[in-house]
């Protein structure tokens, strides 16, 4: 892993838009960040390079895409070995439905974010992931009942 150069003013000015709209033309950015094109460009190819940007992507609405339900599951195992911390980790994570995957402190082992077309598909995600796994001693369920807040945009100020 590379360590990460310093990021100086122009460098946050720069991801705080990019985080907005990646899709921002590096003219519009240079004129808002006052640095040419090409300086924004070398930057952004820099923070690419480095890993501070680690991807571009769309973000996609997944109640327009047949996935209207968001839940969130608290998963606690049996054995917190790390052969099946790793395996628990590697299962999760090649989950489509599974978005986001999170190994935590507390009373459970992982929180995870799924999004799911209809409760039938979560119950056959559930016997899947939780019923089947020898490892997983409970999980609880949580629904989202309403989108309030969804990003993942890092404070860069």
């Amino acid at each position: 892993m590379s360590i990460s150069p310093e990021l100086d003013a122009f460098d946050r000015a720069i991801l705080a838009i990019l985080q907005k709209d990646n899709a921002t033309p590096q003219r519009a950015i240079g004129e808002a960040v006052n640095l040419s094109a090409p300086a924004v460009q070398r930057r952004i190819k820099r923070m690419e390079e480095t890993g501070i940007i680690r991807a571009n992507v769309a973000l996609v609405d997944p109640a327009k895409v047949g996935h209207p339900i968001t839940i969130f599951v608290e998963v606690e195992v049996e054995s917190e070995r790390a052969e099946l911390i790793d395996a628990a980790k590697r299962g999760f994570a090649a989950v489509p439905e599974v978005q986001q995957c999170y190994y935590v402190t507390g009373e459970a082992d992982f929180i995870l974010v799924v999004t799911v077309a209809t409760m039938a598909d979560y119950e056959a995600l559930t016997r899947r992931l939780f019923f089947e796994n020898n490892n997983v001693k409970r999980f609880r369920t949580f629904v989202a009942m309403d989108r309030v807040k969804v990003g993942l945009e890092v404070p860069v100020g």
